[in-house]
C-alpha cells in the first residue's frame, strides 16, 4: 500500500446526531472509492464501521471506528463517530485528532441536539466544517427548510455549493454550483450517473445561488472582490481556490446533498473532501509540551522527530488491545522502540497498521498527518503520547467528564469478583468515561457511566466478551449518623467464670462536633484509674462500634469522646475487656445523645437551553434541591444547585425527558447535612429490613 503524507491526506471526523446516516455515508464513500465491494447497510449489519456485535444488534454506533478511502491520489481517513448523547465523548475524541469535520444532518429532522454539541466541539478545536445534508430521498425531506434551520442556528456562513434535483422519492441527483453541471444518478443504487446540463426549470435558481456563492467567496479576498466587480464573476479555478481558503478560515461552511442509502452523490462528497478540506500540513499549528512542561511547537515534516497521540483503544479478539494514534510529526516505522512521554517508559511499537473498520492492513511506516493503529502496546493507554526518547513532547488529549449515573454491581457466580475487575478495566481502556470503584462505606462495587443505557451496554459486553454475568442494583446512598446533644455514659464489663475473670470500667462524655470533623478521642484520665496500656483499647472499642452506627447501621461521625474516669483489676483487666467496656459506653451514650441521620448533598451544575430552565427548577424543588444561581452561556443557561444524592440517582433520564435530550449535568460531593425527620423513619426501617434479611441468609 502507498505511504501517504502531508498534502496527500485528509482527516475527516464524520459527526452528527444519531440516525442521520453517518455510518451509511461512510459505507457509501468506501464503496464509491472502491475500498468496499458492496454498499453496506446498518439494517443488516454489513457496514464497514459498525462491526461490534452490540452495534450490529442495536443498529447504531457505540464507539468511533476508522476507515479510509483513496480518492484522486489522496488518502481520506474517515472517523465514523456515534451520535447518541451518552457516547458524545467518542465524537469529541475523534475531532481532537481530525483536521476537519463533516457534520451530517438529516434533511427530514434538520438541526438536532448532537448537531449543536459537535458544532461546539468543532469550534473548540477550530475545525473547518462541511455539512452533508443526507436522506434527501426520505418522505418530508426539505432542502430549503433544513438550510434555513442551519443558517438560523449557525449563521449565514452556511452556504450551499450544491442544489438537489427533486426531493423525497423524486430526489435523483444534484447540481454542482461550482462547475454548474447537473449529476443525475441511476435508480439502481449503483452510484452511476450522467453529468450534463442543468434542467431548464432549475437554471435560474442555480444561477442565483451560484452568484451568492461567488459573492461570499469574494468577500474574503480583496483581489477576488476587485475581479468580481470588473468581470461580474469568477472563473471556476478562482472560485475553487477561494472556496478552499474560506473553508479553511471558517468563513464558509459548504452544504452538499446526498442520499447515502440510495448511493446518490457519493463521488461529489469525496471530491468536496479532497478539494475543500485542509490537508494536515495546512492546519493551524497544534502545540505540545516538552518533558519540563514548557510549551513547544513541533515540526510536522516526515523527516522530523516522531510524535503521536493515542486517541482510542479497543480490544480485538485476535490482536488483543489495539491503539489508534494520530502522527503529528516525523515518521513512525514498524518494530521500533519509542518513548511514552506521558508515563515515561520505553514502548516497543510492533507492526503498524491502517484500519478499514475491523480489518487491519499492515504498513511499513506512517508519516506526519496520518492515522493508524498498533496492537499489544504494554503500558500505553488512551491520551498518551509516543515520541522519540531524545526529543520528548506531550500532546494534550481531551478531558473526560464525570459519570452521570452509578449502579452497584455484583457477579452472579461466586468467585467471579477477580474476573469482573479484570474485565471492567479492559472496558475502561476502551471507554474512559466508564468508572469502576468500591464504595468504602457501603462495600459495594459500582459501575458509573453517562446514562443507564451506557451502563447496560457495559454489562452486555461483560457477558459477551468476557463471560462475566453480573446483576445491577441501584447504588446505596452512603448515609451517616451523628449526635445532636452531649451525653454522659458508663460502660462496665465484668465476667467471672472460674480462674481469671474479665473486668473493665470506663466513663465517657460524648459531644457533637461541626460537620466534616469525623471523630475525636480525648484522654482525660488522671491518677491512673485506667492504666495507660488499656486506654487505646477503650478507643478501639468505640471506633469499632461507631462504624456500625446506632440508628440504621451507618457510620457515626462528627462527635468527640472524652474518656473521664474508670476502674481496673490487677488480674482480671485486659485489652479485650476495656475494648468491650468502651463499646458498651458508646451504646449507652447514643441512647441519650439524640442521634440523627445525615445524607450527602451534591453540588449540581445543569446546562440546558433557556426555554427549559423553569421546568428544570421546578423538578429540582420537588427533589428537595436548592437552586443557588443561574448563569447565561451564549444560548444556554447553567443552573447551580445543591441536591441530596438520594434524589439524584435517576436524574439523567428525567433531565433527558424534560429537555428532549438537550440538557446535561455534572455533580460532585458538597457536604453532609441532616435528613428531614419525615424521611428518617423510612430509611431506618428499610435499613433494618436489609440487615434482618442478610442475617437470615447467613
Amino acid at each position: 500500500m502507498k505511504v501517504y503524507s502531508g498534502s496527500e491526506i485528509r482527516n475527516v471526523a464524520i459527526v452528527g446526531h444519531n440516525d442521520t446516516g453517518k455510518t451509511t455515508l461512510v459505507s457509501q464513500l468506501l464503496f464509491t472509492a472502491g475500498a468496499n465491494t458492496r454498499l453496506g447497510r446498518v439494517e443488516d449489519g454489513t457496514t464497514v464501521t459498525d462491526f461490534d456485535a452490540d452495534e450490529i444488534e442495536r443498529k447504531h454506533s457505540i464507539s468511533t471506528a476508522l476507515a479510509f478511502a483513496e480518492w484522486k491520489d489522496t488518502k481520506i481517513n474517515l472517523l465514523d463517530t456515534p451520535g447518541f448523547g451518552i457516547f458524545i465523548m467518542e465524537a469529541k475524541s475523534a475531532m481532537r485528532v481530525a483536521d476537519a469535520a463533516a457534520v451530517v444532518v438529516s434533511a427530514v429532522t434538520g438541526v438536532e441536539v448532537t448537531t449543536e454539541k459537535v458544532w461546539k466541539f468543532a469550534e473548540e478545536f477550530a475545525l473547518p466544517r462541511v455539512i452533508v445534508m443526507n436522506k434527501m430521498d426520505r418522505e418530508r425531506a426539505s432542502f430549503s427548510r433544513t438550510l434555513d434551520a442551519l443558517q438560523k442556528k449557525f449563521g449565514k456562513n452556511i452556504v450551499p455549493i450544491q442544489l438537489p434535483i427533486g426531493e423525497e422519492k423524486d430526489f435523483t441527483g444534484v447540481i454542482d454550483l461550482v462547475s454548474m453541471k447537473a449529476y443525475k444518478y441511476h435508480a439502481d443504487g449503483s452510484g452511476k450517473f450522467e453529468a450534463g446540463e442543468i434542467p431548464a426549470e432549475m437554471q435560474e435558481d442555480a444561477a442565483s445561488w451560484r452568484e451568492r456563492l461567488i459573492e461570499k467567496v469574494a468577500e474574503g479576498d480583496d483581489t477576488l472582490m476587485e475581479r468580481f466587480f470588473e468581470q461580474g464573476g469568477l472563473s471556476q479555478e478562482e472560485l475553487m481556490d477561494g472556496l478552499h481558503r474560506e473553508v479553511a478560515h471558517h468563513q464558509i461552511y459548504p452544504v452538499i446533498c446526498t442520499s447515502a442509502s440510495h448511493n446518490i452523490g457519493g463521488q461529489l462528497v469525496l471530491d468536496a473532501f479532497v478539494s475543500l478540506l485542509p490537508a494536515p500540513d495546512e492546519v493551524k499549528q497544534i502545540d505540545g509540551k516538552n518533558a519540563k512542561g514548557e510549551a513547544v511547537t513541533f515540526d510536522r515534516r516526515p523527516e522530523a522527530f516522531p510524535g503521536a497521540l493515542v486517541f482510542k483503544t479497543f480490544s480485538d479478539p485476535f490482536s488483543g488491545r489495539v491503539s489508534l494514534f494520530r502522527v503529528y510529526s516525523g515518521t513512525f516505522v514498524s518494530d521500533h522502540p519509542y518513548w511514552n512521554t506521558s508515563r515515561e517508559h520505553e514502548e516497543r511499537v510492533g507492526k503498524l497498521q491502517v484500519l478499514q473498520g475491523k480489518q487491519q492492513l499492515p504498513v511499513s511506516e506512517l508519516r506526519a498527518g496520518d492515522i493508524g493503529a498498533v496492537a499489544k502496546l504494554k503500558d500505553t493507554f488512551t491520551g498518551d503520547t509516543i515520541a522519540a526518547k531524545d526529543h520528548q513532547i506531550v500532546f494534550q488529549h481531551i478531558h473526560y467528564p464525570e459519570s452521570a449515573i452509578a449502579f452497584a454491581v455484583e457477579p452472579k457466580a461466586r468467585g467471579d469478583e477477580d474476573k469482573l475487575g479484570v474485565a471492567i478495566h479492559r472496558i475502561i481502556e476502551e471507554d474512559p468515561t466508564i468508572r469502576f470503584a468500591r464504595d468504602e462505606q457501603t462495600k459495594e462495587f459500582q459501575i458509573s457511566g453517562q446514562g443507564q443505557l451506557h451502563v447496560e451496554i457495559v454489562v452486555a459486553k461483560l457477558k459477551k466478551k468476557y463471560n462475566v454475568d453480573v446483576v445491577l442494583h441501584p447504588p446505596k446512598v452512603p448515609y451517616r449518623e451523628t449526635i445532636t446533644k452531649p451525653a454522659d455514659a458508663h460502660g462496665r464489663h465484668k465476667k467471672q467464670s472460674g480462674g481469671h475473670g474479665q473486668f473493665a470500667d470506663c466513663k465517657i462524655t460524648v459531644e457533637p462536633l461541626p460537620r466534616g470533623a469525623d471523630f475525636e478521642f480525648v484522654d482525660e484520665i488522671f491518677g491512673g484509674s485506667i492504666p495507660r496500656q488499656y486506654i487505646p483499647a477503650v478507643e478501639k472499642g468505640i471506633q469499632d462500634a461507631r462504624t456500625k452506627g446506632f440508628l440504621a447501621g451507618f457510620p457515626m461521625v462528627d462527635f468527640r469522646v472524652r474518656l473521664k474516669d474508670g476502674q481496673y483489676h490487677d488480674v482480671d483487666s485486659s485489652e479485650m475487656a476495656f475494648k468491650i467496656a468502651g463499646s458498651l459506653a458508646y451504646q449507652q451514650a447514643m441512647e441519650q445523645a439524640r442521634p440523627t441521620l445525615l445524607e450527602p448533598i451534591m453540588h449540581v451544575d445543569i446546562t440546558a437551553p433557556a426555554e427549559y430552565v423553569g421546568d428544570i427548577m421546578g423538578d429540582l424543588n420537588s427533589r428537595r434541591g436548592r437552586v443557588e444561581g443561574v448563569d447565561a452561556e451564549e444560548d444556554t443557561q447553567v443552573i447551580h444547585a445543591r441536591v441530596p444524592l438520594a434524589e439524584m440517582l435517576t436524574y439523567g433520564s428525567t433531565l433527558r425527558s424534560i429537555t428532549q435530550g438537550r440538557g446535561s449535568f455534572h455533580m460532585e460531593y458538597s457536604h453532609y447535612e441532616e435528613v428531614p425527620k419525615q424521611f428518617q423513619e423510612k430509611i431506618i426501617t428499610e435499613s433494618r429490613k436489609v440487615k434482618e434479611a442478610q442475617a437470615a441468609a447467613h
